[in-house]
């Protein structure tokens, strides 16, 4: 499969519409689509290949299993405050599902 990257602008181009384990996730752009979880670590549930790479580069931590709908498994940020912006799991996701921005 080829995957666009994660949306650089996703926080203005879509709007939060829920919440899961403690952070926003950002509505998808079309229907039947699972959206970006997290704001400061965000992934892309839509590019995400549960693949695990992230969980097992991030030196603090804050990435957990999570079970979508359909009984898939995708990384959750469920510790974003945890991030140290490092940027291990950005650079080596590799369907470039994940973006870190800086907190304000």
């Amino acid at each position: 499969m080829n995957f666009l990257p994660i949306d650089p602008d996703f926080q203005t181009k879509r709007k939060a519409i829920s919440e899961h384990n403690g952070h926003k996730v950002w509505g998808a752009t079309e229907a039947n689509k699972l959206g970006i979880h997290g704001t400061n670590v965000a992934v892309d549930w839509d590019i995400c290949v549960g693949d695990g790479v992230c969980i097992g580069v991030c030196p603090v931590s804050l990435y957990d299993w999570a079970q979508t709908p359909s009984g898939d498994k995708r990384s959750d940020p469920v510790r974003q405050a945890d991030c140290i912006q490092c940027l291990a799991c950005e650079t080596q996701c590799p369907t470039q599902a994940i973006k870190i921005t800086p907190p304000p």
